[in-house]
This record gives structure tokens, sequence and C-alpha cells, in this order.
């Protein structure tokens, strides 16, 4: 049976701000830049999720592409969409919001369900700008 992989796209908008209290101010905007900007900053993030499987027999799908979406909808995107990610959302909590870390937070938040429904988390892929993204793999 071959293996086969489906990637379903979202969107959402948030605010952040690179900081490590640790720092000085000096340095936290040597190293973070204008994403240190204490009055936040906000993307129009693209989050691809692609997940891994063998077409069931019945429907020639690996899941249906409806629910998946509803799952990450209800898992990631109500929870991250006009949030900020630094002050307004639990799974996020004490972690800096960088996109690598949000990428690895969001296969977290979805793992546990999206295998429940016969298939695999692949990876998370996910867009910060149109010339910056991060992508996970579990690992």
């Amino acid at each position: 049976m071959p293996l086969v992989y489906i990637t379903r796209r979202e969107h959402f908008n948030a605010a952040h701000k690179l900081w490590n209290p640790a720092w000085s101010e000096e340095k936290n905007f040597e190293v973070f830049g204008k994403c240190a900007n204490v009055n936040w900053h906000g993307h129009n993030y693209e989050l691809f999720v692609t997940v891994k499987g063998q077409p069931h027999p019945d429907t020639g799908c690996i899941i249906d592409l409806k629910l998946l979406s509803s799952i990450i909808k209800r898992r990631v995107i109500e929870e991250l969409d006009h949030k900020n990610l630094n002050l307004d959302v639990p799974f996020l909590k004490g972690v800096m919001a960088s996109t690598e870390n949000l990428a690895v937070a969001i296969w977290q938040q979805l793992q546990e369900e999206v295998e429940s429904h016969g298939c695999r988390l692949h990876s998370i892929r996910l867009h910060e700008t149109e010339n910056n993204s991060a992508e996970y793999f579990g690992e």
C-alpha cells in the first residue's frame, strides 16, 4: 500500500515580541532587532500541516481534509488568531515566541488528535513572512 503525504494550509494573525528578560535592553535589540519592539509587532502567519498515511480502501483518503481543518482550527487557530503570543496563549507560557518554538508547540497541540484518526503527523511548516519560515518534523 502506498504512503501518501497531504497538506492542509491555514492562516492566522498574531502579535509577539522576541525578548530575553535575562538580557539588557541593548542586548535584546542587538540580537532581535525590530522583533524586540517594546510595543510588539505582528505577522500574518501561514501554517502548513502535513500528514502521512495509506489511503483508506473505502475513501481513497488518508484523512478527511474537513476533519483535519477542523482539528487545526480548534486546537491551533482559535488559540492563536488575533492574540499576543507572549501573553494570551496558555500553551506558549514561558516559551520564547519565535517561529521555531511556535512550530514545535503547534506540533504538540495537534499530534495526538491527528494521529487518533489513522494517519501520522509528518511536518509543521510555519511561514512568519514570505521570506522566513520554520519547519518541524517531531524530532
